[in-house]
């Protein structure tokens, strides 16, 4: 069977894949899951690579790397390193080899937004690259920060989740300084040669349904598995997301 590494979003650690890791392991998986260093604000894309390395089994070759949300960008340096059998983009960002996330999504929300916060516009050319594909986020879900204001982290990431998980994930919301994954130019020349599915939360309140599929069809070459849920399925349907995964991992 295989070996499922679990890498988790901004915000959140390795306790998100807390009820998904018992639905695998009863269908005979294992699971590795760690916490990326996003409580330091020198963190590099390579400091968050390098915590997956690390977690990663010794002399295992049936790895399948599970990136949700900013780990999007953050499985294809771990792959472009260590022998993994397929990446798993789960309602995830999709790097663009030589941009940065924020310079794919200057336009979709108010530039002011991002002068105040020291950046500057991409090259047009540059920007002429993504003009084509949709918004990647929900603007109204920058807007505030899911750990100082609860009811946004409820609106936002945790609305489809049973009461007390909603509530226990709140409470376990880590402190994230890091911006790499925002800031930081993607360094690969080109995503790295390795099988790849995507799955697309149908109700995903943070990163637009609408881009998943455009981007993951531009991007990966798939077409993006559509899962009935809002951002964060392993902590909402966990039962049903190992069941998706398992098919994919078979």
């Amino acid at each position: 069977m295989s070996v499922f590494c679990l890498v988790h979003a901004a915000f959140q650690g390795a306790w998100s894949w807390d009820l998904l890791i018992p639905q695998l392991e009863a269908k005979g998986h294992s699971s590795v899951a760690m916490d990326l260093p996003i409580e330091n604000p020198e963190a590099t894309l390579s400091d968050y690579a390098e915590a997956v390395i690390k977690a990663l089994p010794s002399g295992e070759g049936d790895v399948i790397l599970v990136g949700t949300s900013m780990a999007g960008i953050v499985i294809p340096l771990v792959a472009a390193q260590c022998r993994v059998r397929k990446l798993v983009y789960l309602a995830a960002l999709i790097p663009y080899p030589g941009m940065s996330v924020i310079e794919q999504m200057y336009e979709d929300v108010v530039p002011d937004m991002w002068k105040a916060a020291g950046f500057e516009a991409p090259y047009s050319s540059k920007f002429e690259q993504v003009r084509d594909e949709p918004d990647i986020f929900n603007q109204s879900s920058l807007e505030k920060s899911p750990l100082e204001d609860e009811a946004a982290a409820m609106e936002f990431l945790f609305h489809d989740c049973e009461p007390e998980v909603a509530n226990f994930a709140v409470s376990e919301l880590r402190n994230h300084l890091s911006s790499a994954h925002l800031t930081e130019i993607f360094p690969l020349q080109a995503l790295p040669d390795v099988e790849s599915s995507y799955i697309v939360c149908t109700e995903d309140r943070i990163i637009s349904p609408a881009w998943s599929k455009y981007a993951a069809r531009k991007r990966l070459g798939v077409e993006a598995i559509e899962f009935p849920s809002g951002h964060c399925p392993y902590l909402s349907q966990s039962a049903r997301l190992a069941e998706l995964l398992t098919q994919i991992a078979s």
